[in-house]
C-alpha cells in the first residue's frame, strides 16, 4: 500500500468512528424519552441523519452498530388478568366482528392494567382510538372500582369532537358492565361493544397499548406511590401520542394520524 493510500484509509476509519459516535449520540437522545424503542423505528426516525454525506449507514449495519454498543432491546412478555367477568350485569355483543375501522373517533378500545408501588398495586384505565392508536383518556386509581373507568371515559369524551356513534369496545369486566358506566356511554349516544369469548385477541389493540406503556416506557417498574405513577403515566402518554411512530400508522405518530383524518 502506498503512503497516500495508507493515510487515506486511516482518515476514512477515523471519519467512520466519528460518524458512528454521532449516530449513537442521537440514539441515546431518543432513548431518553423512549427507553425501549426498537432498532427498526430508530432507523426510521434517524433515516435522514443516517444517509447524509458520504458516510451512509444501511439498516443492517445500523442494527450491528446498536448491537456493538449493546443498545438492542430485548422484549419481555407478561400477562396478568384484571378482568372479573363473573357478575350479574348485562353484557353486550361484539360489534367489531364485521366492522371496518377506517377513521379516528370511530372505535375506542378500553382496558385496565395494574402497576406496582411500594404500597401495593394501582390500576391504569385506558381508552384508545382503534384507528389512530391515540390514547384518548386515562386514569390511575387505587382500586379496580368503576371510578377510575368513569374518569378515563370523561377525559376521552372531552377529547372527542363528536361522541355520537362512537363504538366503545371492552372486555366483559364488571367495571365496563356496571350501570353507572354504561349509562354514561348511552348518555353520550355511543354504542357499546364487548368481547364475547373473553379472549385477549378480541381486544388486541388495547392489550398492545398496555404492553407498550409497560415495556417501552418502564411503567412496569415499582413506584414509590400513586402520585409518582400518575406523573410517569402523564409523561408517557404524551410521548406515546406525539413522538412514538407506529407500524400500523405507517410509522407516523398517533397524533399525526388523528389530526390528518
Amino acid at each position: 500500500m502506498s503512503r497516500a493510500g495508507y493515510y487515506k484509509g486511516k482518515k476514512q476509519k477515523v471519519k467512520k468512528i466519528c460518524f458512528d459516535k454521532q449516530i449513537i449520540s442521537q440514539v441515546l437522545k431518543i432513548r431518553q424519552e423512549q427507553p425501549c424503542i426498537g432498532s427498526k423505528k430508530l432507523y426510521h426516525l434517524l433515516f435522514e441523519e443516517l444517509h447524509k454525506g458520504d458516510q451512509k449507514l444501511g439498516r443492517d449495519r445500523f442494527h450491528r452498530l446498536l448491537s456493538e454498543y449493546k443498545l438492542l432491546v430485548r422484549r419481555k412478555r407478561r400477562h396478568v388478568h384484571t378482568t372479573n367477568s363473573h357478575h350479574r350485569f348485562y353484557t353486550y355483543g361484539n360489534l367489531l366482528k364485521t366492522k371496518k375501522i377506517n377513521s379516528p373517533e370511530q372505535v375506542y378500545v378500553a382496558d385496565i392494567t395494574y402497576l406496582r408501588t411500594h404500597k401495593g398495586f394501582v390500576y391504569l384505565f385506558l381508552l384508545t382510538d382503534a384507528y389512530s392508536r391515540k390514547i384518548m383518556g386515562w386514569n390511575v386509581s387505587n382500586s379496580l372500582g368503576i371510578e377510575g373507568g368513569i374518569k378515563a371515559l370523561k377525559m376521552a369524551l372531552k377529547n372527542t369532537k363528536r361522541p355520537t356513534g362512537v363504538i366503545h369496545h371492552s372486555d366483559r369486566g364488571i367495571q365496563y358492565c356496571s350501570h353507572v358506566y354504561t349509562d354514561l356511554i348511552k348518555k353520550n349516544n355511543m354504542n357499546i361493544s364487548m368481547t364475547e369469548e373473553n379472549h385477549c385477541y378480541e381486544n388486541a389493540i388495547a392489550e398492545r397499548v398496555n404492553g407498550i406503556l409497560k415495556q417501552e416506557f418502564f411503567l412496569d417498574s415499582e413506584w414509590p406511590d400513586c402520585n409518582s405513577v400518575i406523573r410517569a403515566v402523564r409523561e408517557s402518554v404524551e410521548i406515546y401520542n406525539t413522538k412514538r411512530p407506529h407500524w400500523s400508522n405507517s410509522l407516523k405518530t398517533p397524533e399525526e394520524v388523528h389530526q390528518a383524518a
